[in-house]
């Protein structure tokens, strides 16, 4: 789910935001001696208001600490942000409409612990549960992201996506969930539930007590 790019009618200032990629790609030409022109990174470039860029704390830091500051096409001024060298052009596309979307809209509060499978009756918006229904593998890669940009809304966001995921699963189910290997022996595996059945058995007495969920 992408969020439309703003029309600005004011000028305002952008932020350039590098993925690894082009960050692999300007690396590699410093080391030949050659420079890499704006042309040939623009496919690997986000270029975002301000305002949106600054929901991560380390673009932030980054924007807080770089005088260089030029006129784009005369209106809106860019700041040329550190390379994002940990976020890959696909990932960080997911994250550019993420903060698109929440520049003006504040996420919401989510509850802990999740009481249902579904986030939108976690006090999830419909926007953002659309929005972390994907791939696990993509799933993983943006709360990696979300870690490094330090946006921690987002972070909570995928991790509660994750939470949902295995929510009344048993250990087998996970596993085979998340094509976890289990390494252990039946044996090693007795011992292990045997030293921690003190951990199930409080789980038990919750769900006792507690309204179903």
């Amino acid at each position: 789910m992408e969020a439309d790019p703003p029309a600005y009618k004011e000028p305002v200032t952008m932020v350039k935001l590098l993925s690894a990629e082009g960050t692999k790609l300007v690396s590699a030409a410093e080391l030949v001696g050659k420079t890499v022109s704006a042309a040939e990174l623009e496919a690997y470039t986000f270029v975002v208001e301000q305002g949106e860029a600054i929901q991560s704390e380390l673009v932030k830091q980054m924007i807080g600490d770089n005088d260089d500051v030029v006129v784009l096409d005369g209106v809106h001024t860019v700041v040329e942000a550190a390379p994002l060298i940990n976020v890959k052009k696909a990932i960080l596309s997911k994250v550019v409409d993420y903060m698109r979307y929440h520049k003006d809209i504040t996420a919401e509060q989510i509850q802990k612990p999740l009481k249902s499978t579904n986030l939108k009756e976690c006090g999830v918006s419909d926007w953002d549960a659309d929005f972390v229904s994907m791939p696990q593998e993509t799933l993983f890669e943006l709360i990696l992201a979300a870690n490094y940009l330090d946006i921690k809304p987002l972070l909570d966001l995928t991790c509660a996506q994750v939470a949902s995921m295995i929510k009344g699963k048993t250990t087998e189910e996970i596993r085979k969930q998340f094509n976890i290997v289990n390494d252990f022996t039946p044996e090693e595996e007795a011992q292990v539930r045997e030293e921690n059945r003190w951990c199930e058995d409080k789980v038990d007495d919750k769900t006792v007590v507690a309204p179903a969920h």
